[in-house]
């Protein structure tokens, strides 16, 4: 076991939420080292893929707000590392006229002046071919959405995070956690102590609280992340001005439809159900539902004839769970309580 080593914060969990957690916290001169417990990169969490969508539309208002911010962490994010990791598409977002999830979504986009455009019936058709709207549905595009290069962000932040004298360490897996005025970290290799910690470990977040004392109210879902087949190449592409698109819940399904434009897998155009069966992060590829799959296929042959209604690829991610759970940075001083950031 190698000395002690101390740190002004750790960061536990190295996806989306940790790297960037850690690299706020260099650039505001934080002494900071990342823990990963599987070697990086890897796709057994909730960030791996190369592309997530990024929208103003959210059917909750403080999002939307926000987003006005992220864009230009983004944008600064992008100039900082000289790579691209957004391209801008549009979200086409689609809903039952009187839904309550689609007047939400489409009340904050006007109360904060996002640009955007309502599309009816003729003017849907003309502006997105090979798709279908269903009847009693209306449909609007918010012009500011796009995709996002999620592993490419990653390898940029944590890049930049390591210029600013960031330490990352992956392969360790943290086996405990004692709070105090100091907090001590073992892992794998080693013994770490700091003043602050932030758990970022999205499905494995419980089990770390376990050495804390706490515990969240939280579900981990596996979500099938299917890939769908174009029957002519190129149909529903990036180069072809196709959008991402959210569905949002109806009367075929409980929660929302996504999906993005053909882009990482030629010729596979990528959409998911917004919700999955309840799973270990420990054994997902044990969890075999495929109840998602059975909807998005009726969706596909109803609104998408243009592709082929069985997914050619179905690849794993999951999702955490619980009221306000993505919010949670949870910072374990002497009372071991928990703290919203």
């Amino acid at each position: 076991m190698a000395a002690v080593q101390e740190y002004d914060c750790i960061v536990i969990g190295a996806g989306v939420q940790g790297s960037f957690t850690a690299h706020q916290l260099a650039k505001n001169n934080k002494n900071t080292l990342l823990l990963e417990q599987f070697i990086l990169p890897h796709t057994r969490g909730s960030s791996h893929g190369q592309t997530r969508i990024i929208r103003k539309a959210y059917e909750q208002n403080i999002y939307t707000h926000m987003m006005e911010e992220c864009y230009k962490l983004w944008a600064q994010l992008e100039t900082d590392a000289g790579v691209q990791l957004y391209r801008q598409t549009g979200l086409l977002l689609m809903g039952p006229q009187n839904n309550h999830s689609y007047k939400q979504f489409k009340k904050n986009l006007q109360n904060n002046k996002v640009p955007m455009v309502l599309l009816n019936n003729d003017i849907f058709s003309q502006q997105i071919p090979y798709m279908n709207l269903p009847d009693g549905y209306e449909a609007l595009v918010d012009l500011t959405a796009g995709v996002l290069y999620a592993d490419r962000a990653i390898k940029a932040v944590q890049e930049q995070f390591q210029k600013l004298g960031g330490v990352i360490r992956d392969k360790e897996m943290v086996t405990d956690i004692k709070p105090g005025p100091v907090v001590t970290v073992s892992t794998s290799a080693c013994v770490y102590r700091t003043k602050s910690i932030v758990i970022t470990a999205g499905p494995w977040a419980n089990k770390l609280l376990t050495h804390t004392g706490l515990q969240l109210p939280l579900q981990v879902v596996k979500i099938n992340v299917c890939y769908w087949k174009e029957k002519v190449p190129s149909l529903y592409s990036l180069k072809q001005g196709f959008p991402c698109f959210i569905l949002t819940e109806g009367e075929d399904s409980n929660h929302d439809i996504y999906g993005l434009p053909s882009n990482e897998y030629p010729g596979l155009v990528k959409i998911c159900y917004h919700m999955g069966k309840e799973t270990d992060p420990d054994q997902r590829d044990k969890q075999t539902d495929r109840s998602d799959i059975d909807i998005l296929q009726r969706f596909i042959r109803r609104c998408l004839p243009g592709l082929v209604p069985e997914p050619a690829v179905v690849e794993s991610c999951m999702y955490t769970e619980g009221e306000h759970a993505h919010l949670y940075s949870m910072h374990v001083n002497e009372s071991a309580q928990p703290q919203s950031e």
